[in-house]
């Protein structure tokens, strides 16, 4: 049986984004093979394409940080879970595929009835707020933060999970993406025309409790400013690495993995040395899953339980077919993107937000 996958056959822009057919895989022991229902375009893969964050793979290679799907096929020594279950997981690369073989352990089940662009918006977004928020931040009802891309599909996420725990927000964004900040509980902050640290200041007073920061380099400093004495940057990206979805230095086409992670480090240790009682924390979701996978479980389990009780209710920005995962790289690229990007492998019964029924 032959299947569909995307690969990047160069670190580069979006043309390095080619669409394969070749033979299905088959699960090797201990793996179960899923039939992609949905998979997440992120910010992670733009960088991966250009070889610049630290998880990227040798080409070829096959990108997608996070997928839901249907267990389609199983490995030996496999026990406990049937064909036909829901699952959800984070491989970190290889999700832009019609079929994926994966470990049981990385599969985590998925109620039935959710929507499965929006249940994958969970599995990378939701749980890196969540975390951020609760286990980085731990944040107190009353506090006061400032996200970062507060449009964007983590952004978002952290103005919904933000809203949950009684938090006052204040969130940057486009001109385009106020309106979906301001609906969301948040105080937008337009970052092309006003400066972030003046409106908190003017705004807060003393500042805020804690920033999430996801463009790094010397912005980490800049959003210090932003917090009160005592106050947390967390501090989870490089997209400040990225122009227009291209890598800002103009030096593509290689595996440069390390270099923006140790430069992230560095303004991470200066965040520290530079006077007032404030913190800068790096925060990884990969990391943290790798360390302690329960905790991945468990919070994504409990994001799977608000989903359902309609206590959250993610952006899908557009719902796309595989072959159509250049022109995400470049919708990403551009910015003003609202909420989280999605591709739809099989068919299009699940385009127009159809329920996923578990078997």
């Amino acid at each position: 049986m032959k299947h569909t996958r995307i690969i990047v056959t160069h670190y580069g822009g979006p043309d390095a984004l080619e669409v394969v057919e070749e033979e299905c895989p088959e699960p090797k022991d201990g793996e179960v093979r899923v039939r992609v229902l949905a998979a997440g375009v992120s910010l992670p893969d733009l960088m991966m394409r250009e070889g610049i964050h630290p998880e990227t793979p040798p080409l070829p290679f096959t990108p997608g940080w996070d997928l839901i799907g249907m267990v389609d096929r199983l490995g030996a020594g496999i026990s406990g879970i049937e064909p036909g279950q829901i699952v959800a997981a984070l491989p970190i690369s290889g999700a832009y595929a019609e079929f994926v073989c994966l470990p049981q352990g990385e599969l985590v089940p998925v109620p039935s009835g959710l929507d499965a662009a929006e249940a994958v918006s969970l599995v990378l977004n939701y749980v890196t707020a969540y975390q951020m928020l609760h286990r980085s931040a731990k944040v107190r009802p009353g506090q006061r933060v400032l996200i970062h891309g507060a449009a964007g599909g983590v952004g978002s996420a952290l103005l919904q999970l933000g809203r949950l725990a009684g938090l006052e927000m204040y969130g940057t964004c486009s001109s385009r993406g106020a309106s979906a900040v301001s609906v969301l509980g948040g105080i937008p902050i337009d970052y092309q025309h006003q400066d972030f640290v003046k409106e908190i200041r003017r705004l807060t007073g003393e500042g805020v409790d804690a920033v999430f920061e996801s463009i790094g380099g010397t912005h980490i400093w800049r959003s210090r400013k932003a917090l009160r004495s005592g106050g947390t940057v967390v501090a989870y990206g490089l997209t400040g690495s990225l122009r227009g979805g291209r890598l800002a230095s103009g030096r593509s086409g290689g595996r440069h993995r390390f270099r923006a992670i140790a430069i992230f480090g560095l303004y991470i240790a200066g965040g520290w040395l530079l006077p007032g009682r404030k913190r800068v924390v790096p925060y990884s979701i990969q990391w943290l899953k790798r360390l302690k996978p329960a905790l991945f479980r468990q919070d994504l389990i409990a994001l799977f339980e608000l989903l359902q009780q309609q206590k959250i209710k993610p952006l899908i920005a557009q719902r796309l077919p595989l072959s159509e995962a250049r022109h995400t790289h470049e919708l990403l690229g551009t910015g003003g993107v609202t909420g989280k990007i999605v591709l739809v492998p099989n068919g299009s019964s699940l385009e127009s937000g159809e329920k996923m029924e578990t078997f």
